[in-house]
């Protein structure tokens, strides 16, 4: 079974966030642990004599989580809550690997006084870093699963997110698109062969996808897009009004997974829905 029943959502107060939040309760009728982080004291001003710094410190995540369950409480959701001290990331990580939880859910943007805790730094840090699902939900967007786009290169790495994707559309019951995009246009007068070849290797793969969708009664398309990367998935996304975008994470150790793949990293920052980080 592909669905989530354990998991994480990271909130900085921020609406964006508790956006994120909200749409979390559609995932799962069981508990949702929500997390809010006060990063480490860097000079604050404020806290200069303050009495009770770390009171002050915390503040915000107290805040933060407050509203959080205000609104569980009006979805009729059941939530746990943690207010954590300490570098954004790792705390989220370090919460999501110790309690076993199928998916980490964050905003796609957020604006806090916690120094912008879940902005892309730190967003690209924990997808780096986890070896757990990533879901970031853009601001306004809603959670569904009757439109998947898979967005795949082919690539050993996309293996984790192409069974994801099956998975999800079979125990959802969604329809499942599958895109691939060659990050090169052919001349206007000549093809080269090595371009002709991608391509057909590239449709190949996809229909590959896609008969295996059609073999557990989930309907599927593929097709080979010719653009930039992200922009041919998050248009392909837009006309098609799809609800997911499912991707891989690439890059597992050192700087790379830093970097989590360029083509990822802008989808997330350009998607009209919200897009699902595989991790492998």
């Amino acid at each position: 079974m592909a669905k989530y029943n354990r998991i994480l959502v990271a909130v900085d107060g921020s609406e964006t966030s508790l956006h994120a939040l909200q749409e979390s309760f559609k995932l799962t009728g069981s508990w949702v642990t929500v997390v809010t982080v006060a990063p480490f004291y860097e000079g604050d001003l404020r806290l200069v004599g303050a009495p009770q710094p770390q009171a002050l410190m915390t503040e915000p995540c107290n805040t933060a989580l407050e509203t959080a369950q205000e609104l569980a409480d009006a979805a009729g959701a059941l939530i746990q809550t943690a207010c954590m001290a300490g570098e954004p990331y790792e705390r989220i990580v370090d919460l999501a690997e110790s309690g076993n939880r199928d998916l980490i859910v964050m905003g796609a943007k957020g604006h806090s006084f916690i120094e912008r805790a879940l902005l892309g730094k730190v967003t690209r840090r924990v997808i780096g870093y986890t070896q757990r699902d990533v879901l970031v939900v853009p601001p306004q967007a809603e959670v569904g699963w009757q439109k998947i786009l898979l967005a795949t290169d082919a690539s050993p790495a996309s293996e984790a997110a192409v069974a994801r994707a099956l998975d999800l559309a079979r125990d959802y019951g969604g329809e499942l698109q599958v895109a691939a995009v060659m990050e090169f246009a052919p001349p206007i007068f000549a093809e080269p062969p090595e371009a002709a070849a991608w391509r057909d290797l590239l449709q190949n793969y996809v229909d590959a996808i896609a008969a295996r969708a059609q073999t557990r009664e989930v309907p599927a398309t593929a097709l080979v897009l010719e653009d930039t990367p992200y922009k041919a998935i998050v248009d392909l996304a837009q006309r098609e009004k799809s609800n997911l975008i499912v991707m891989g994470s690439h890059g597992r150790t050192g700087l790379k997974r830093l970097l989590m793949g360029s083509v990822t990293e802008r989808v997330i920052g350009h998607a009209p829905c919200p897009v699902l980080v595989v991790k492998g």
